[in-house]
């Protein structure tokens, strides 16, 4: 993941959390925000009162129940929240991920041959068995968890790495999977992996790359995603409209290019966070702290949703870049903050 399984079914939790931990929390003013004048906050706070009723905690409670009052955005923001750099001595890195959409049926047949599962008992108690045993032992098959069948076994492995996606079925309908469980082992990049080997550097390693090093490399290639011990199943969510992004840590859609993952140990899920990239993309832009993922861990890492399809995944998977972030909180919470409360 990119990021990275999102784990909707751990939301009560993650709405609880706050920032906590060895990090060290400044108060900044807007006008340190590089580029904040030229957003457009009305889009951010029209994603932000999307989730913003299912704060509970006192201090954002009240804040919520004006914020749809307000005309002017901005105003809105500079009145109610200060920015708080919140650090943690490790170097800021933005990612991002994506929605994919691929091919699949609801049937094992001809080109349709990978199955993607929803969450077997065994999984829901701990440590299951690791990606290479579920694949080596097929030990899920025959036993009705299977949701479709895709035609590309490299397909089904970013689709977990992603934690949500869309199929369009053969026989003309569409379904929308997300996030239903994991096999409880940890995360390990296959894109590190690569690079530790010498097949891929640093600088060229993205999503295709991955994709054509596995597909032309066979057995070797199989056992490369083996390498990532993880293993993701899933839910259908299709009641989720056609026009709106997959579900995200806090069970609601997530918005391309306003929604981003974080660590909820440091950023309350639900919370504004300002973005200041300084790579390619040069993003300086209001998001809302919607999502989790197993690799983002730290106070200044985060992954940017970029969308579905192929050209969001495209762009999506050259993201690796610097920077920082900076958590909008409720003034009386900022300070609390800061001062250690």
């Amino acid at each position: 993941m990119r990021g990275l399984a999102r784990a909707a079914c751990l939301s009560a939790a993650f709405l609880a959390a706050g920032p906590v931990g060895a990090a060290s929390h400044s108060i900044l003013e807007f006008s340190d925000l590089a580029g904040w004048a030229e957003d457009d906050h009305a889009e951010a706070l029209a994603v932000f009162i999307e989730t913003c009723r299912d704060l509970r905690d006192p201090d954002w409670a009240t804040l919520c129940q004006t914020a749809e009052e307000w005309d002017d955005a901005r105003l809105f923001f500079e009145l109610h929240f200060r920015p708080v750099l919140i650090e943690d001595g490790t170097p800021m890195l933005f990612t991002a991920y994506y929605e994919p959409e691929l091919r699949g049926s609801r049937y094992r047949g001809g080109q349709y041959r990978y199955p993607i599962y929803s969450t077997p008992d065994e999984a829901l108690d701990g440590v299951w068995l690791t990606r290479a045993q579920i694949e080596d032992r097929d030990a899920l098959a025959g036993r009705g968890l299977e949701i479709a069948y895709l035609t590309d076994p490299v397909d089904a492995y970013f689709l977990q790495v992603q934690g949500s996606g869309r199929i369009r079925l053969d026989d003309g309908t569409a379904i929308r999977v997300g996030f239903g469980g994991k096999n409880g082992h940890s995360y390990r990049s296959v894109g590190k992996e690569l690079i530790r080997r010498g097949e891929l550097d640093e600088h060229s390693v993205n999503i295709d790359r991955i994709r054509d090093w596995v597909r032309e490399n066979g057995a070797e290639g199989e056992e490369l995603l083996h390498h990532n011990p993880s293993y993701v199943f899933f839910r259908e969510v299709s009641h989720v409209p056609a026009n709106r992004g997959p579900l995200g840590a806090m069970n609601r859609s997530i918005t391309a290019m306003r929604s981003i993952a974080v660590d909820p140990t440091y950023t309350r899920l639900g919370a504004p966070v300002w973005i200041e990239t300084d790579g390619a993309q040069d993003l300086h832009r209001l998001m809302i702290a919607h999502d989790t993922g197993a690799a983002i861990k730290g106070a200044q890492r985060a992954d940017i949703f970029f969308g579905t399809g192929r050209a969001a995944g495209r762009r999506a998977g050259t993201v690796k870049e610097g920077g920082r972030m900076i958590v909008l909180l409720p003034i009386q919470r900022a300070y609390a903050t800061a001062e250690g409360i």
